[in-house]
């Protein structure tokens, strides 16, 4: 029986603009049908958005705050004021600028792997704290490792509220750990998961493995997809991800145990050859199997 699992995702700093001006408010906290899935969260989330505000009135030290300026610092300004306000929309079609979300690619999935996403994906927001993918949001701006007056650093102020619920919505299940450092920083993790597994990629070249910085957010975008699409759970079942590049499981260089761990994908030359060939043999493999149903339904008929 396969283990549930769940992917753990950064919010996006680009946002798509809009929403639906009709959707329920679930900034409404006077109600206790507040249309998101973690409205344990409701307090801390009004207490920074009471005090983000109160800073942008304030006009203090805004360029910091949000490290932009001019027309960028205005328009940030403009819709972090207006968040009660503003149309609503699915926090995963809302993060859809940015380079995770965009080799996530949502709306090519299949409707079972969208619906696998939903249910089991967990976003990690400077502003709300955990989010769904399908969670109804504002277009705001607010980043994890800044500092807002009244608050301090946000994932500092985030940790002892949302660490609780995560650790106990994770409890059981496979973690497929896709977050950044400043993302990692705002939960408290206690591993009451069944296993975690974050990965780290690199090139081989001239016989020395160089680590990857460049381009990991769309491979944890392309990871995110594949792991929906194929029901992944293990280590092992990377090695049918066909990522960019023909990063491939480097099992020894990894660092693995009962509690899941490091799993590290590596680039290596040839890897285009060996994919060819692992191609070719899912291609054979799939004919046999139709050919066995066209032959058990010719025998049936």
């Amino acid at each position: 029986m396969s283990v549930p699992f769940s992917i753990l995702m950064p919010s996006a700093e680009g946002k798509k603009s809009g929403g639906n001006p009709f959707a329920p408010d679930m900034f409404d906290y006077r109600s206790s049908d507040t249309f998101n899935y973690f409205n344990a969260l409701n307090p801390e989330r009004r207490a920074l958005i009471k005090s983000l505000q109160e800073q942008i009135e304030a006009g203090k030290k805004l360029n910091k705050l949000f490290g932009l300026k001019d027309k960028a610092l205005e328009e940030a300004i403009e819709d972090n004021l207006g968040i009660y306000g503003s149309p609503l929309m699915a926090a995963v079609e809302r993060y859809e600028p940015g380079i995770l979300y965009k080799a996530m690619d949502f709306e090519s999935l299949p409707t079972g792997a969208q619906r696998r996403l939903l249910e089991n994906g967990v976003i990690i927001s400077g502003l709300f704290g955990l989010l769904r993918p399908d969670d109804l949001i504002p277009k705001y701006k607010l980043k994890i490792d800044a500092s807002v007056d009244g608050i301090g650093r946000v994932s500092k102020y985030w940790r002892p509220h949302l660490s609780p619920v995560l650790n106990e919505l994770l409890q059981g299940k496979v973690v497929w750990n896709l977050l950044p450092g400043a993302h990692q920083d705002a939960w408290d993790d206690d591993e009451s998961y069944e296993r975690l597994y974050r990965l780290k990629f690199f090139k081989e070249e001239n016989d020395e493995l160089n680590a990857v910085t460049h381009g990991v957010k769309e491979l944890r975008g392309s990871l995110a997809n594949f792991i929906v699409t194929a029901l992944a759970d293990t280590p092992e079942a990377l090695e049918e991800w066909e990522a960019e590049d023909g990063y491939e499981p480097d099992y020894e260089a990894s660092e693995l145990n009962e509690k899941g761990g490091t799993i590290v994908m590596v680039s290596r030359p040839g890897w285009e050859k060996r994919r060819r060939a692992r191609l070719r043999v899912k291609a054979e493999e799939e004919a046999e199997r139709r050919a066995r149903r066209e032959e058990a339904q010719k025998a049936e008929a």
